[in-house]
């Protein structure tokens, strides 16, 4: 990995290419030169709510030279399932009890939330809604948050101490699935930055870059693996920014421009997960499955309509013994024990377990016994959607 760096390339296609962008990176650093700095320690409130917002906040908490005082913005629980039978609490008010960390609930709803008055104190809560000016030592950080801040709450702090922790190397994937988008496009590298927020008519992560570094990403790599990773070096940078802001230091730089070339990162949706095998290759499915699984299942159709998820996918080897099959023909291979998919570009995608809609999942072998029961098989194969 290479911290104090930026780094401004997308997509690296070879070895040699990966090295030349990763020793660009090493020759450009963010902290040079001086900068106003807060003298004493800071006074932060930090907004997040998952696993990766917990993964920086545990690199945060653990550098008390940093903060004199720390606490936690984040959802309320939620209760989910059938009839509100689950209640969802948000990993990060859990990890900031455990801490015995303030923990702060935001409104469920995001028109409430506009309203939202931040404890002291970011507040003087003695007269309504009447903000405290800003201090030099008030801190926002917000780490996978989820929601728009509104421009009255980022003027509680002064400005160059409003920051994100994002995981991607700005200006590519801006946006909320930075991770995923990243992985489903089989990106070599990757990385983190700690940036400027802004008001959302400037600019969803366009703010100026105080630190970033990059890592190569593994070629099994998948969400929740990299996200970690990605979480846990933020934290450290974010706490490297933070030390060189005190010591006086620490320099942003902006962003360059955004091209129709460079990827965005727009929010995961149920289309995403919807495969196409005409158009999609093996690889691209199993990419797709390593970035969103966690959150969708990988799903095509089956003849008779239902929904079909497809778990544990990989690439499989040629099959020319089955013949020309045109993409989205499926068979059950007892080589491999899993369902064999043609997809684009004449690959194959094995499928180990299979879930029809309504019903269990199912290692392949048991599913395919079940779909030759329902008359669904022409020639021996089944054409899915």
């Amino acid at each position: 990995m290479h911290s104090q760096t930026f780094y401004n390339s997308v997509r690296v296609n070879s070895t040699r290419t990966r090295r030349r962008q990763l020793m660009k990176c090493l020759t450009a650093h963010f902290y040079a030169g001086a900068s106003n700095a807060a003298k004493k320690p800071f006074d932060i409130l930090f907004f997040g709510r998952d696993e990766f917002s917990c993964n920086v906040f545990k690199q945060l908490h653990d550098a008390r030279d940093v903060w004199r005082s720390i606490s936690i913005a984040t959802n309320p629980d939620v209760k989910t399932g059938r009839r509100g039978s689950h209640l969802s609490i948000s990993p990060l008010k859990l990890l900031g009890e455990s801490l015995e960390v303030p923990v702060h609930t935001i409104p469920r709803r995001k028109v409430d939330f506009r309203g939202w008055v931040p404890p002291p104190p970011f507040t003087n809560t003695n007269e309504a809604h009447v903000s405290v000016p800003a201090s030099e030592t008030h801190l926002l950080v917000t780490a996978s948050f989820g929601r728009i801040l509104r421009p009255s709450l980022l003027h509680l702090f002064p400005p160059g101490q409003r920051l994100n922790v994002h995981p991607s190397l700005l200006p590519a994937y801006r946006g909320p699935a930075p991770i995923q988008r990243a992985l489903m496009r089989g990106e070599n590298v990757t990385g983190v930055c700690v940036i400027d927020m802004m008001e959302k008519k400037e600019g969803i992560d366009a703010g100026s870059v105080w630190g970033c570094e990059s890592m190569v990403v593994p070629e099994s790599a998948t969400f929740p693996s990299i996200s970690v990773e990605l979480a846990q070096t933020g934290g450290n940078l974010l706490v490297t920014v933070l030390r060189d802001m005190l010591l006086g230091k620490a320099r942003s730089i902006p962003q360059p421009p955004v091209s129709s070339t460079i990827p965005h990162a727009s929010a995961i949706s149920a289309s995403d997960a919807q495969v196409d095998f005409t158009s999609q290759t093996a690889l691209d499915i199993v990419r797709l499955s390593r970035a969103i699984s966690h959150q969708r299942p990988i799903s095509t159709t089956m003849p008779d309509g239902r929904t079909l998820q497809l778990h544990h996918l990989s690439v499989s080897r040629s099959h020319d013994n089955l013949g020309p099959v045109e993409p989205g023909w499926a068979v059950y291979s007892p080589h491999t024990h899993t369902v064999l998919i043609k997809c684009a570009d004449r690959e194959w995608l094995s499928v180990l377990k299979l879930k029809t809609q309504d019903r269990a999942l199912l290692a392949a072998k048991e599913w395919w016994n079940g779909v030759k029961g329902l008359g669904l098989l022409n020639e021996g194969m089944l054409k899915l959607f």
